[in-house]
């Protein structure tokens, strides 16, 4: 398990005093724009992540607008333009029942009724109509939604249990 969670990308400088246009990472932008503190990566390998304290955090559509200790000018926000923000695990509220999308990555996929594997859980992704789960499997990769009539149960420790519908995955 990872200490450091991507939670966003800074994609432009707001306005003349050093505020950051963040595209936040998270469920919701709340999270981002309530952090109390965010990481920058390592300038180079087997280096600390740096933290940055949050001076100012708000929602502004489905951007996040980040006002960071040491950036005080438009031109020290710019020189920051698609750096990627990073949040300590602890840092991050999950709520009873709820899981980290980066703790669900690499988790096989099980059939809840069989046993049967039908591969590993390889990203998340946010559709028109919910979360889809993009499943590698042997014969590629399979969107399946992540809605209860198909995920019956989540164990970090274990995998995710599912109950397809017929198609979803080609028999084998």
């Amino acid at each position: 398990m990872r200490s450091y969670i991507e939670i966003g990308k800074i994609v432009a400088p707001h306005g003349v005093a050093g505020a950051l246009r963040v595209e936040p990472w998270c469920d919701s932008p709340q999270v981002l724009a309530g952090m109390k503190r965010v990481f920058f990566p390592p300038l180079a390998k087997g280096e600390p992540y740096r933290e940055v304290a949050v001076l100012r955090g708000s929602v502004q559509g489905n951007r996040v607008l980040l006002t960071l200790s040491g950036t005080d000018s438009r031109e020290k926000a710019e020189g920051l333009r698609n750096c990627l923000l990073y949040a300590f695990r602890e840092d991050i509220p999950v709520p009873e029942g709820a899981f980290l999308i980066d703790d669900l990555k690499g988790l096989p996929v099980i059939d809840a009724d069989t046993g049967r594997l039908y591969g590993t859980l390889r990203d998340v992704l946010s559709g028109p109509a919910g979360e889809l789960y993009e499943i590698a499997s042997d014969k590629g990769p399979v969107l399946l939604p992540a809605v209860p009539e198909f995920i019956k149960k989540t164990v970090p420790e274990e995998g995710i249990y599912i109950t397809p519908i017929p198609g979803f995955f080609d028999e084998i």
